[in-house]
């Protein structure tokens, strides 16, 4: 006697029931790939290799999109956008009104917010968080944490060795190089660090209050920064903007590798 073989995937996963989940308790939706979704056809094209050989593939192509694209979008700015319609102008009066309106209770808040988003803080809790979730031996989540900033870390970099675009004029409250306003790299390490995290957070979280709080401060914290950024003198709204674009992005690229390596992974 013999059975019918399921004639797609569709019916296979039908005839297969829901996933059951491998990492249990720490089992993370937002970085679990959906049967049938992009990224378990991605891990089915790529099915020669392992799922970490996969993972970084998706990263890779992903960084090499994602600072093309910014690049793009930094000569758009700068060779187009600051030159037209007055945007250029418009750009540098936000930065010469924070200026006019500094006293030292906002220059200790600005310097706060440039700190939660540096390059010594951000690093740390990336890296304390990857080392907590290697040691529950959950990998996909230490990836998630570690490769989030190092694709916005990677293409804000590569950004600004083809994008050069001055500091606002007015005086800077900090020393860096005056030609790399374009993008705001401490607005998209905020996104993809705290954002990171709240993307992990809330796809678990089924309380709408819960969510909801959370989300605010998604939003609220790399607000916070790039009004330190600016008011410091060091990038224009436009500069944010772009900041803004290659954090977001930063996070659907390595949201996207995750759950292809968890498909390949289930396989």
């Amino acid at each position: 006697m013999s059975f019918p073989t399921p004639s797609n995937t569709a019916e296979r996963h039908a005839l297969a029931g829901p996933r059951v989940s491998r990492d249990g308790a720490w089992n993370v939706p937002a970085i679990t790939a959906r049967p049938g979704g992009p990224a378990e056809r991605v891990a089915a094209r790529l099915s020669d290799h392992t799922a970490a050989t996969i993972f970084m593939l998706v990263i890779l192509s992903g960084l090499a999109t994602l600072a093309a694209l910014s690049i793009g979008l930094g000569f758009l700015v700068t060779r187009v956008l600051v030159h037209a319609w007055g945007l250029g102008a418009a750009d540098e009066r936000v930065n010469v009104w924070l200026a006019a309106h500094r006293d030292s209770t906002l220059g200790d808040a600005s310097l706060v917010g440039s700190i939660i988003a540096g390059g010594v803080v951000l690093p740390i809790i990336a890296g304390l968080l990857a080392l907590a979730f290697v040691a529950v031996r959950h990998w996909r989540l230490a990836a998630f944490t570690l490769f989030a900033l190092g694709v916005e870390s990677g293409s804000y970099r590569l950004t600004t060795l083809a994008v050069h675009r001055h500091r606002p004029s007015v005086p800077r409250l900090e020393s860096l190089p005056a030609n790399a306003s374009y993008p705001s790299g401490h607005t998209a390490a905020a996104i993809a660090v705290y954002g990171g995290l709240v993307v992990l957070l809330t796809s678990k979280l089924e309380n709408g209050a819960l969510r909801a709080v959370a989300w605010t401060i998604a939003v609220a914290v790399p607000t916070y920064v790039a009004w330190a950024r600016m008011y410091r003198g060091m990038h224009h709204p436009l500069d944010v903007a772009g900041g803004v674009v290659i954090g977001v992005l930063a996070l659907v690229v390595v949201v996207f590798a995750s759950r292809a390596a968890d498909a390949a992974a289930s396989r």
